[in-house]
């Protein structure tokens, strides 16, 4: 069954290359060649590199090359295909221009379809469809993540100019500051949720969606290290809620740290979840001082309170005496 599968989905994008190279169109050209049927080889950085260049140019180039990317995500049912479709997504993310970056982003925000919700794709005609069809929930997940986050720190993740980043972040508002900061938390626990490769025997296609997501934790972590380092020079200066939410922030990140170990494991994460535990431990402390002088200026405005209370209450038996000076 495997080979026969394997076997019509070579037909199928032979049949489906010819037919764009009659038609001439060049950018269903590459994208075929990207996105073939193969369940076990990634796309090529050739063939990526000439979709990517088949969608530069005007703003409706690529706006029909996006289109294009997209419809064949949502028309297909084969996990492979799925797969490569996001790696391209993925690509263009990385190492697309502007232009194309720009036509991307409008994905899922606009309101309208979620090209990118694939929460129940099942392709089960064998083993390692099926195996694939988790691995395709996962990382479209991750990408529209990914693409979520970029909206709200205001450009792609991975494009960011390393000398400007910490000026950025240092003049950013406390609740913009905990905005990001809550988004990158999101995009570490999603990374948590990652199938795992062991099952796959092996299949280089899964092996390229691991170090794709690698290279993206590299990322993610440099982004949340600066404002963890950031959001630690400001302690004693947020307000209680957003001394709560910070806390709660670095609790969530701080419980991904074991699935995170494992499955990246990097030399230098040590350092980096013991500037975590270090700003949580210290937040913690600002909360507890908040809360308890909150409860102490409450104790203090009911008493305030209760004394005008009586003073009012006094002064309006002023006006209830009797010329006997007895009280009614």
């Amino acid at each position: 069954m495997t080979k026969l599968t394997h076997l019509i989905g070579i037909i199928k994008d032979k049949a489906s290359q010819s037919k764009a190279a009659l038609l001439s169109n060049r950018t269903t050209l590459s994208l075929l060649r990207v996105t073939s049927h193969d369940s076990f080889t990634p796309p090529t950085r050739k063939h990526l590199a000439t979709l990517l260049s088949s969608g530069d140019g005007s703003r409706a180039t690529a706006s029909a090359a996006i289109e294009i990317l997209m419809d064949r995500l949502q028309g297909t049912n084969n996990a492979a295909v799925a797969l490569k479709c996001l790696i391209a997504v993925h690509h263009i993310i990385n190492h697309g221009s502007f232009i194309l970056q720009d036509q991307l982003s409008v994905y899922p925000s606009t309101g309208g379809r979620n090209y990118l919700n694939l929460s129940n794709f099942r392709h089960n005609s064998d083993h390692t469809s099926w195996e694939l069809s988790s691995w395709v929930r996962w990382f479209a997940q991750h990408i529209e993540q990914v693409l979520c986050s970029s909206r709200v720190l205001g450009f792609f993740l991975g494009n960011s100019n390393s000398y400007d980043r910490e000026d950025r972040v240092s003049g950013l508002t406390n609740g913009d500051l905990l905005t990001e900061f809550d988004s990158l938390v999101g995009l570490v626990e999603g990374i948590c949720n990652r199938p795992d490769p062991a099952s796959n025997n092996g299949n280089r296609l899964v092996d390229e969606i691991v170090n794709l997501a690698r290279g993206d934790w590299v990322v993610i972590r440099i982004e949340v290290c600066v404002r963890v380092s950031e959001l630690r020079e400001r302690l004693g200066g947020f307000k209680f809620g957003e001394a709560v939410e910070l806390v709660c922030c670095l609790k969530r990140l701080e419980q991904c740290e074991e699935r995170v170990m494992m499955m990246m494991e990097e030399a230098q994460e040590l350092r980096f979840w013991e500037l975590v535990r270090e700003v949580k431990e210290k937040a913690e402390m600002e909360v507890y001082r908040e809360e308890a002088k909150l409860v102490k200026d409450t104790k203090k405005l009911r008493v305030s309170e209760s004394d005008r209370f009586s003073a009012r209450v006094l002064r309006y038996t002023d006006f209830l005496s009797f010329p006997s000076s007895r009280f009614l």
